[in-house]
């Protein structure tokens, strides 16, 4: 997300980097913290565990191309007083017919009043790729991973991973955080990091918030995301700017080939 340009006196760029400063010790103690609570109940990870969650994946992102449904994003900006300024909502049915195949269908047009934000082209990429992320065989080879330990997470026992890309890639976005991997089948339950890289330089400014993104079991098979939540304060270099995002996947159903399912008038906020 790009910051909406205004000007910002000395003292604004004072704090502004002090609260930066303070958000990121904040967020390397809460992570540490976190981490090393998991590694104090973890013993030695299953082997070949991350090929297992990335073939669990691999069938998981198989059958969601093989289902239909809706996705609803909503995007809020606040300003100092914590009062929404702000929203952008697109609601759009993932559908498919015989003779367009797997596509989006808009319901309607996007509703857009941000005025502190705007959404980047890395912002819509990542609403469709990282933030419903699925570690297949083909991401796999492209991450490190790091065995925390065990930890029962949505009722379920689960391994706990965290995984970072090895390099970023020019042109290309990657997950980096924590999965929530079910012990009985490896299936991820839930996924808790960011969208990288940040894009930072002297000529622009495109930076990402942290999420969390909750899976539920579908048609009793199969893990798909139903929810992804983001509530964080990005500091631009124009100024600290707290943003929310809420992005929901619902009606999920499985499709024929000669069908195309619809659904009734977009959701109600």
């Amino acid at each position: 997300m790009n910051a909406a340009t205004h000007k910002v006196t000395q003292t604004q760029s004072s704090e502004m980097k002090y609260g930066r400063s303070v958000r990121n010790i904040a967020l390397i103690v809460a992570s540490a913290s976190l981490l090393a609570a998991l590694d104090m109940r973890g013993g030695q990870p299953p082997p070949h565990l991350l090929k297992k969650i990335a073939q669990r994946e691999a069938q998981n992102a198989y059958a969601r191309d093989n289902y239909t449904y809706r996705q609803t994003v909503t995007v809020e900006e606040f300003n100092d007083r914590g009062l929404i300024t702000g929203t952008y909502r697109d609601v759009r049915d993932v559908v498919f017919s015989k003779e367009k195949g797997r596509y989006e269908e808009e319901q309607g047009q996007p509703r857009n009043t941000l005025k502190r934000i705007k959404l980047t082209k890395e912002d819509f990429e990542d609403i469709r790729n990282i933030q419903p992320f699925l570690l297949t065989n083909a991401e796999a080879p492209l991450y490190d991973s790091k065995y925390k330990g065990e930890e029962t997470m949505d009722g379920y026992p689960c391994f706990v991973v965290h995984i970072e890309p090895k390099q970023i890639l020019s042109q290309q976005r990657f997950f980096q955080g924590l999965l929530w991997v079910r012990q009985s089948d490896f299936a991820v339950v839930r996924s808790e990091g960011q969208a990288v890289p940040q894009i930072e330089s002297l000529k622009q400014e495109n930076l990402f918030p942290h999420f969390t993104t909750i899976r539920r079991e579908i048609d009793g098979k199969w893990f798909f995301p139903v929810e992804t939540y983001a509530d964080d304060t990005l500091y631009f270099r124009t100024g600290p700017q707290r943003m929310r995002v809420i992005i929901r996947y619902s009606n999920y159903k499985s499709f024929g080939a000669d069908s195309v399912i619809r659904y009734s008038e977009p959701d109600k906020k």
